[in-house]
């Protein structure tokens, strides 16, 4: 899987910590995937509450800390960059987030 050209806007990996951050949010992802499969196979086999309870919560922090990191990522790489936007309109594309658009998005993780 090549990762060094992500369509522009979705998570852009031009430098090695992009690349880096990158990294760690598509394996705090899979983690969050593979505690899900977890889930699912323990309430399909009708496992006991608490462990279902702790598995669920175990599901619900990794996907809180992976879009916690997506948020973080794009406040540094997706915000409002003048030049872009503008680009973008002509084009007929979305531009980079506002800090508006990022604040609801960051809300909407609360």
């Amino acid at each position: 899987m090549k990762t060094t050209h992500a369509p522009e806007g979705i998570m852009k990996a031009d430098t090695e910590e992009q690349l880096a951050a990158r990294k760690r949010i598509v394996n705090r992802l899979k983690r969050a995937n593979g505690q899900l499969a977890g889930l699912i196979a323990q309430v399909e086999s009708g496992a006991e509450c608490r462990d279902v309870v702790t598995q669920l919560s175990a599901v619900s922090s990794a996907l809180d800390k992976a879009g916690f990191a997506i948020i973080s990522s794009a406040m540094k790489d997706c915000v409002l960059d003048p030049e872009r936007q503008e680009e973008a309109t002509e084009e007929g594309k979305k531009g980079p987030l506002t800090l508006d658009e990022l604040e609801k998005l960051f809300l909407t993780l609360a």
